[in-house]
């Protein structure tokens, strides 16, 4: 029920809609005063639909353009003081895996990964908001103030909340969807392999605009397809009694994909009941649809030269070739003859001789996915209830990762909502014993308490994100799989949190004299004992894989972290001696590094670059 306005009415609203109705295109969307998202008329546009003539203005170019686009840039380049945590409580096989699951926003999440997998995502699977309204969308903070950019960047403000409904109105607008797409997109594409592929789902509301952004960003020449797939079995009713049964996903390249590897052939009608040593094979026609005035070379009569039985030609269709080169089919026995004149001869075509064992994808997705009821109905089967709304069917997802990876690519879902691409990704790893990993990010939106998922006992939506995945691994574990298949069925669940680092790390020029003593450790107290996000916060900045094998030992009394043994060595105890610094040394680490207070001495602080000069030269070592 719509409630009443109980206001005057807006006249230069009524007006601008008004000439919405005579001018669509002379009406676009701004921003007032206070920053929200208003129509507004272009004049410019106005004046040339009311003119004759060209009317002198801005030079026209074709690009698109929204309120709020500049900043979108902005926030998107903007450096963010932020780290990962672990959780090994929530993780699955945390020390041995290769999945990861993120919690948080999806923009720094992106952020974060910048310099670990740059170039190194072979797929990105995406589900964002349609903007139909009633739907949440990541409010970014474009603020260039000064003191809020150190906000931002040292992360001083932890409670700020980064997301907001969107509204039915604003639902009606583009603008501030179209800021939060390109950013991340943005991002994302960095991150994309040269032959990597990036697919997005969406309807109606935005694919429009969306395949703009993606010409924008990926460049209009590596639009591969919009994949077309049926949402639902029946109509729907609508204002303009047109049911939208369907849904998209737009697919972009990164630059050098060969191409899909397409839809696999069936090949049960290939058979040999003749044991032809060329295999199996099937029979095709040997005509073609002309007549004898287009092709009088090949209308012919055909001969049997084992049976002396003559076939002629339909008037309607010639031989397929030639008389000198059926002769040579012939003589490759290739040719089957019947035994009755009234039927036609037939080629056999060999499974072995064929080009490709795959057929083109069609862009028309009937056959190979299932209705969103398929989703709804595996994740009540799975979850024992109605615990998420809007999951993508398996069969969608499962239909796209073959398509563009193969054994040990990465394929990264930052809207991952219910996980069903962690769940596809061990379905079809053990179809075909790839080890495909996948990284999942999802911000902790809190569910309603009214809502069923709220009810079961689940805070947030990463909470049933990552219980998603549990259950969909152990699901796949208890089935038939490839030989081949690692079996990894776990994740290692990172999430973001502010820096580790105290403010002083990053604006060591602001701190007052009569603050050195508080400022003598540059880590925040309250981590200065978790050395397992310490550790993190160091893979990050030297961008080493986040999933590598992680060993804690005790040595001369200390704690010692040994990535992938000897990838990164780490120690952030007090107290480290000389006679550790060349112990540790010993391992020769590519990287080691201590706390910058963690020595026992000044000097042997200053002595670690020269011991591992000589016994470790190829060590790089830094410390926090």
């Amino acid at each position: 029920m719509e409630k009443l306005k109980m206001h005057s009415p807006d006249l230069t609203q009524d007006n601008i809609a008004r000439i919405r109705d005579l001018f669509p295109s002379c009406v676009t969307e701004s921003k007032d005063a206070q920053g929200n998202i208003k129509l507004a008329v272009d004049f410019d546009q106005l004046r040339q639909e009311l003119s004759g003539q060209i009317v002198e203005g801005p030079q026209e170019r074709y690009h698109l353009n929204w309120p709020g686009k500049r900043e979108a840039l902005l926030t998107a380049n903007a450096p963010i003081a932020k780290t990962l945590r672990p959780a090994r409580d929530e993780s699955v096989d945390f020390d041995t895996t290769k999945n990861l699951f993120i919690e948080g926003d999806n923009l720094e999440a992106l952020k974060l990964l910048q310099e670990t997998y740059l170039g190194k995502v072979k797929m990105i699977y995406i589900d964002p908001p349609y903007n139909t309204g009633n739907d949440f969308v990541y409010e970014d903070d474009f603020a260039e103030d000064i003191e809020e950019f150190k906000i931002k960047t040292n992360q001083k403000d932890e409670k700020g909340n980064r997301l907001q409904t969107n509204t039915e109105a604003n639902g009606r607008f583009h603008s501030d969807w179209l800021s939060m797409m390109y950013s991340r997109i943005r991002l994302a594409r960095n991150l994309l392999a040269d032959d990597g592929v990036i697919f997005l789902s969406i309807d109606d509301n935005e694919v429009h605009n969306l395949r703009k952004v993606c010409d924008e960003i990926f460049g209009e020449a590596n639009f591969i397809a919009e994949l077309i797939w049926k949402r639902r079995a029946s109509s729907a009713l609508s204002d303009n009694n047109v049911s939208s049964d369907h849904e998209y996903v737009i697919a972009y390249q990164n630059g050098s994909l060969e191409g899909f590897i397409g839809i696999k052939k069936d090949f049960k009608n290939y058979t040999n009941q003749d044991n032809d040593p060329r295999g199996p094979w099937v029979s095709g026609d040997l005509t073609v649809g002309m007549n004898a005035s287009m092709r009088p070379n090949q209308a012919y009569e055909l001969i049997d030269p084992e049976t002396g039985i003559k076939y002629p030609f339909n008037p309607n269709r010639v031989w397929a070739y030639i008389p000198e080169s059926m002769n040579k089919l012939i003589e490759e026995k290739r040719v089957i003859f019947p035994k009755d004149s009234s039927k036609r001869p037939m080629l056999k075509r060999f499974q072995a001789e064929l080009k490709s064992t795959h057929n083109p994808l069609s862009s028309i997705m009937i056959d190979q996915v299932g209705l969103n009821t398929e989703a709804t109905k595996l994740m009540q089967e799975m979850m024992g209830g109605a615990i998420f709304e809007y999951s993508k069917p398996l069969s969608l997802i499962k239909s796209l990762i073959p398509q563009v990876t193969k054994d040990n690519d990465v394929i990264l879902d930052f809207f991952a909502g219910s996980s069903s691409t962690a769940h596809a990704v061990f379905e079809q790893n053990s179809l075909d014993g790839c080890s495909r990993k996948f990284i999942m990010v999802q911000l902790p939106e809190e569910c309603n308490k009214k809502s069923s998922a709220y009810m079961a006992g689940y805070q947030n939506i990463a909470d049933i994100s990552k219980e998603r995945i549990r259950r969909s691994g152990n699901k796949v574990i208890n089935g038939k799989s490839h030989e081949n298949w690692n079996k990894d069925i776990g994740f290692r669940v990172l999430k973001i949190d502010s820096s580790n680092m105290a403010d002083i790390y990053y604006v060591p020029d602001e701190v007052k004299q009569t603050d050195l003593l508080k400022s003598a450790d540059n880590i925040k107290p309250d981590r200065v004992k978790d050395h397992e996000s310490l550790l993190f916060q160091v893979l990050l900045d030297w961008g080493v894989d986040l999933t590598l094998p992680i060993r804690k030992d005790k040595i001369q009394g200390k704690d010692v972290y040994f990535v992938d043994e000897n990838a990164l060595v780490a120690c952030f105890d007090d107290g480290i001696s000389e006679d550790m610094v060349k112990e540790l040394a010993g391992f020769k680490p590519l990287r080691v590094v201590f706390r910058d207070n963690g020595f026992e001495s000044d000097a042997v602080k200053i002595n670690v670059d020269q011991i591992f000069k000589q016994l470790s030269p190829g060590t790089e070592v830094k410390s926090i």
